[in-house]
């Protein structure tokens, strides 16, 4: 008996442009890595960004939780040929430094930047510098109200984070953005992203966050991610 491979149709999704890599629409799914060096250690994480790239990932996500970090990717930036992602958490003038040091996409949540007009100042600079966005929505780091209203963390709760935060970037005209729904427990993340996969047209950004150590997690990560591109849900 020959075996007959399942056709997988991909879930159709708006094409955004990350540096060099297309994520979307008919692109390839990328792979994509982050660093765990300290940001300021510039030999450090170019050296690591550089084993990932050989590795085979396609985009590396690099932390940047204040203004030495910043200055420091950018000298970062320079070494290296790889689109990076920055990881801005809660100040925006952060996610203005990097934009202009070259950045290929700002990985943020519009609801812990700050006041609207400092939303509109990134939307602005990422427009401006044709950079998308990544709105990264995490079980362990809800809002409260959501916290209040669930209980708990569910796909749900997720779900009413990321279209809260999506709604944000819609007023203010924004539409080159991709999203990620991350929580530890791969059943949870599965019920997520299949909610707002029908929801939106944007990119979806597969992971699994705290998945635990090398063993479990590569186990974790691989059902999650598997089940969710078997059924056509994924595009990084």
């Amino acid at each position: 008996m020959s075996f007959q491979p399942v056709p997988v149709t991909r879930r159709l999704s708006r094409r955004i442009q990350v540096g060099s890599v297309g994520v979307g629409g008919d692109a390839p799914i990328a792979v994509q890595s982050m660093t765990n060096t300290d940001t300021c250690d510039v030999e450090a994480t170019v050296a690591q960004i550089e084993r990932l790239a050989a590795a085979g990932a396609d985009i590396v996500r690099v932390s940047v939780p204040n203004m030495d970090a910043a200055e420091a990717f950018g000298k970062i930036k320079q070494r290296v040929s790889i689109p990076l992602v920055t990881d801005i958490h809660f100040d925006y003038r952060i996610a203005l430094r990097v934009a202009d040091l070259g950045a290929d996409c700002l990985r943020i949540n519009p609801g812990n930047i700050g006041r609207e007009d400092r939303v509109r100042q990134v939307i602005d600079s990422a427009r401006d510098h044709g950079i998308p966005l990544r709105i990264g929505v995490n079980a362990g780091s809800l809002e409260k109200d959501l916290q209040q209203k669930y209980g708990e963390p569910t796909p749900d709760a997720l779900v009413e984070s990321a279209l809260r935060h999506i709604d944000i970037l819609d007023r203010l005209d924004y539409p080159e953005f991709k999203v990620s729904l991350k929580a530890s427990d791969v059943w949870m993340t599965l019920g997520a992203y299949r909610k707002l996969a029908d929801q939106i047209e944007q990119p979806l950004h597969l992971g699994i966050t705290e998945a635990g150590g090398p063993r479990a997690g590569a186990v974790k990560s691989a059902v999650g991610l598997g089940m969710l591109l078997a059924e056509g849900i994924g595009d990084t």
